[in-house]
């Protein structure tokens, strides 16, 4: 990044922008840097040959809509850290940039999470921007690597790693994909029809009340309730269908009947399991139906 060094911070921030943008969403206009940065057209129009000049081969212009697009030679300007990227995206910072920072001695994070291949990260954020489908090479636990064909629509930290929720054009349902197991990603042909975009996806567009309890065997329960801001003894969280046996997963929240798990670490109980009933992959929820 020797070519950066002259600029000052704003000009690398409005030019990190410009790259991320092409990065994660294959395309960005002089309004988008207008809107963003406050600054006027002819500054916009100053950036954009300013990255022209350092990275020419990255994006083209279409004269029809007035935005540039990324090209198939783009190699990023900037180092986007997948961490910054998306915890970015999560907390609705799609058109930002992402930085690295550096970690704290006296503030630490015990339990992190592998983060996919930036570029992985930036093929699915493309394909969900524009609504494309892709080809794309998977590596399963059961089938080993097989080529797929998805439509993608949202990444989601499930608490132990990313994954992207598709439609899965061979099984003809939504699923959802590890996002380090991906070893390709290309845009098909074939653009989505109605019933593969998210609208359709019945699990992710359903809301599921669950309520969460001091599990019956904790002595102290006044202690948990603190811990999860709970009023009158009690969470209510609304969570979507397809993500909701992930977080009882994660908080290790015991669904068995009468919260019969002991010693195995849960601190909470689920005090309305029937709100489960029709969620698909409930499987994981620990005890459920035992």
């Amino acid at each position: 990044m020797s070519e950066l060094v002259e600029l000052n911070h704003a000009a690398k921030e409005r030019l990190a922008f410009i790259d991320f943008s092409l990065q994660f969403f294959g395309h960005v206009a002089r309004t988008d840097l207008i809107a963003r940065f406050k600054t006027g057209l002819a500054a916009s129009t100053r950036d954009f040959t300013a990255y022209k000049e350092r990275a020419p081969q990255n994006m083209h212009l279409s004269h029809q809509d007035k935005r540039y697009y990324r090209t198939e030679q783009f190699q990023p300007l900037f180092k986007h850290d997948p961490e910054a990227i998306l915890v970015g995206l999560c907390r609705g910072f799609g058109n930002g940039i992402s930085s690295q920072v550096e970690s704290s001695e006296v503030c630490l994070d015990a339990v992190r999470l592998i983060h996919p291949n930036p570029t992985i990260i930036a093929s699915l954020m493309r394909a969900i921007h524009n609504q494309q489908a892709i080809h794309c090479g998977y590596v399963s636990l059961s089938s080993g690597e097989t080529e797929k064909q998805l439509v993608p629509h949202s990444i989601v930290n499930n608490g132990h790693r990313w994954h992207v929720r598709a439609f899965d054009r061979k099984h003809r349902q939504f699923r959802d994909f590890v996002c380090t197991r991906f070893t390709f990603i290309r845009t098909s042909e074939q653009k989505p029809t109605t019933d593969e975009t998210k609208l359709a996806d019945v699990q992710w567009n359903q809301k599921i009340d669950v309520k969460l309890i001091p599990h019956p065997s904790i002595n102290n329960p006044l202690a948990i309730e603190m811990d999860y801001a709970m009023e009158d003894g009690q969470l209510t969280l609304n969570v979507r269908a397809a993500l909701v046996s992930y977080l009882l997963r994660q908080w290790q929240v015991d669904c068995s009947n009468k919260h019969r798990i002991t010693g195995q670490g849960c601190q909470l109980a689920l005090a309305n399991p029937m709100e489960l009933a029709g969620v698909e992959n409930i499987q994981l929820a620990p005890g459920y139906g035992n």
